[in-house]
């Protein structure tokens, strides 16, 4: 079973920062990809950065230049640093890990219970 935990979120004024952390626990053989999602109310969830095991990094247009997102492969565990923060930011940020495990030994999604991030104006 693999576990995602999520913290870091919170209230932040626009301008403001944030930084995100997701730590994976549980029997995982390998990791294929990392990423971070986002779904602000009566929309769909939405991609906001990925990097994949060997380190290249992809974003959403709208937060590129703004956010940055990394992984400690020794901990596994998945950071997004969130800088000059909008209120269009505004969501549930959930962090998804494409991984092999010994029940799934196929690239298979998991999905933390997502972190809130609210940006006032």
């Amino acid at each position: 079973q693999v576990q995602l935990v999520e913290s870091g979120g919170g209230l932040v004024q626009a301008g403001g920062s944030l930084r995100l952390s997701c730590a994976a626990s549980g029997s995982i053989f390998s990791i294929n990809a990392m990423g971070w999602y986002r779904q602000a109310p009566g929309k769909q969830r939405e991609l906001v950065a990925t990097v994949t095991s060997g380190g290249t990094t992809n974003y959403a247009d709208s937060v590129k230049d703004r956010f940055t997102i990394s992984r400690d492969n020794a901990k596994i565990t998945l950071y997004l640093q969130m800088n000059s923060l909008s209120p269009e930011d505004t969501a549930v940020y959930y962090c998804n890990i494409r991984a092999r495990t010994p029940v799934r030994p196929y690239p298979y999604d998991y999905w933390g219970q997502g972190t809130q991030v609210t940006v006032s104006s």
